[in-house]
């Protein structure tokens, strides 16, 4: 068997970077940063980072999520791996993407204007091939909210029909007839009532629900 020379064999450097949804108001919206140096320097990206020596994928996302945004504890899911040529000292790096989702109201960012919400509607151009990143992301999150629990990720733990519904609606960027997606939920089979109602001002109360506790498509991380 002929020898083979490692200098054929490109030694690349590999990444996490990660899409975190949530929603805020009736708007999808993702967490970015502002980098600090090149390349890219000034533009806004996904938080990540290069995998450290023995260091596990998922606790590089996890990882570089926390310091870069003090954000712990999310859902996260692997999405994709993407590959990506860089001139100079960058050169190949494969991009092990992930998403992940929050509750607006649960996320406490850092008083730093460089860490930031955008609405998926008025995002600023992304670093590298962070928009490529994002739109497999949000495809994705479009298509496991049809058929799993997973939209219940950027629910707080009790929650209105309304707010399921304007969550759906963020996601799939556009009105739900009520009637219909009503009976959807209802069908999902994971919901069950708390007996308590959410008042606000002079509107009719409306019944608060939570994720049933062996609701397994997706565990819900609280």
């Amino acid at each position: 068997m002929a020898a083979v020379s490692t200098a054929e064999y490109v030694q690349p450097a590999v990444t996490t970077d990660t899409a975190l949804f949530s929603v805020r108001g009736h708007e999808l919206v993702v967490l970015t940063v502002q980098r600090d140096r090149e390349p890219f320097a000034g533009w806004w990206a996904l938080p990540g980072d290069y995998i450290r020596a023995e260091e596990a994928l998922d606790d590089c996302a996890a990882r570089s999520l926390a310091e870069q945004t003090r954000i712990r504890n999310v859902y996260l899911e692997q999405l994709y791996t993407f590959a990506s040529h860089y001139p100079g000292r960058w050169g190949r790096v494969f991009n092990v993407a992930y998403f992940g989702l929050a509750p607006f109201a649960s996320v406490e960012l850092p008083a730093d204007p460089r860490i930031a919400w955008h609405a998926l509607a008025r995002l600023p151009r992304l670093a590298f091939n962070h928009e490529d990143i994002l739109t497999t992301a949000r495809s994705r999150l479009v298509a496991k909210a049809s058929y799993s629990t997973i939209a219940f990720q950027l629910l707080p733990e009790t929650f209105t029909l309304a707010e399921v519904q304007a969550v759906y609606e963020a996601i799939k960027g556009g009105k739900l007839d009520k009637r219909n997606f009503r009976r959807f939920v209802q069908g999902l089979g994971v919901l069950e009532a708390t007996g308590e109602q959410q008042r606000h001002g002079a509107h009719r109360p409306a019944m608060l629900y939570r994720l049933r506790a062996d609701a397994d498509d997706v565990e819900v991380i609280r």
